[in-house]
């Protein structure tokens, strides 16, 4: 049992509930429906990510070992090796999943992988790596447009999105240990109102395939009646509890730049990836693809109390 703790911490089990949602609303930006192949780039997304927790940890061992000695390499739970050999294995894994999608999804998988051994290896302490983590999630993105209608392009609006939300957790992160200064949060902050208030304002093609799509001819009728429709409700909704998942924390982080406080502001942001790609979703019309990324968010709440992912 305290074996699997360990592997769990190590992998950051929790922060996993956070990736599928990037190949789904992915998958729907680019206007298609979820299908076989996007299971198939959920899996290597899984994959991928999970790469990447182990390799961190592998790369940070020394560091952990005086900032986080209770992290399972520095506790000697799990032997560097061992964590070295699972990101490896999880790589491959990741890439083959990627390949049985088609061409396109490996196309983009290869440089994914690439962005996240990068990072862990050589980017993360310099300027470059909240911008390498940023294109790590937008290409995760992509890979779920690419693995189901071997169209990335199609999803490049939403990535950036996406990546734009990565890059301000990830700029707060660098603190998380140190505290100190509240630039980061604050910055953190602005960024996830403007992310929210473009979200829930959509985009005019969108309203016209949510008008056409899972939502049948209510929205019709309910623009009609001066109301908002079902799509837009939701898609507001989602962006407001963005909105307020992310920014309680950084607020507070920017208040008492403290490391507990700035740790639980990286949490947050973590967590708030969620009801962000399910707003993506609802923006892209596919309301219920956006409802099933939604309920993934109480799943990792609840593995969050029982395992650490800082």
């Amino acid at each position: 049992m305290s074996r699997r703790r360990a592997w769990a911490e190590l992998l950051r089990l929790p922060a996993l509930f956070t990736v599928p949602g990037d190949a789904l609303s992915g998958a729907v930006a680019a206007g298609a429906r979820p299908g076989p192949r996007t299971l198939l780039a959920i899996g290597s997304s899984l994959c991928l990510y999970e790469a990447g927790m182990a390799l961190n940890d592998w790369a940070d061992r020394a560091e952990d070992a005086v900032e986080r000695p209770h992290r399972p390499l520095p506790s000697g739970r799990i032997r560097p090796s061992s964590a070295l050999t699972a990101a490896c294995a999880l790589t491959a894994a990741g890439l083959g999943l990627a390949a049985g999608a088609g061409r396109p999804a490996l196309a983009v998988a290869t440089p994914l992988a690439a962005t996240v051994w990068a990072y862990d290896l050589g980017l993360k302490h310099t300027p470059a790596g909240p911008v390498a983590m940023a294109a790590a999630r937008g290409l995760d993105h992509l890979l779920g447009a690419a693995a189901t209608t071997g169209r990335p392009r199609a999803a490049l609006s939403s990535a950036a999105l996406l990546g734009t939300h990565t890059l301000a957790v990830t700029a707060v992160s660098r603190r998380e240990t140190q505290g100190g200064t509240a630039l980061p949060p604050l910055a953190a902050l602005g960024a996830t109102a403007v992310l929210a208030r473009v979200v829930a304002a959509g985009r005019r093609r969108e309203e016209a395939a949510a008008r056409g799509g899972p939502w049948g001819g209510h929205s019709h009728r309910d623009s009609l009646s001066g109301g908002p429709t079902p799509a837009q409700a939701l898609r507001t909704a989602l962006a407001v509890t963005y909105a307020v998942t992310a920014g309680r924390p950084y607020t507070h982080a920017a208040l008492n730049p403290s490391p507990p406080l700035t740790q639980r502001a990286v949490g947050g942001g973590i967590r708030a990836t969620i009801p962000l790609q399910a707003a993506l979703a609802a923006r892209a019309g596919a309301g219920l693809t956006a409802l099933a990324i939604a309920a993934l968010a109480p799943l990792g709440r609840r593995y969050a109390k029982k395992v650490s992912i800082t």
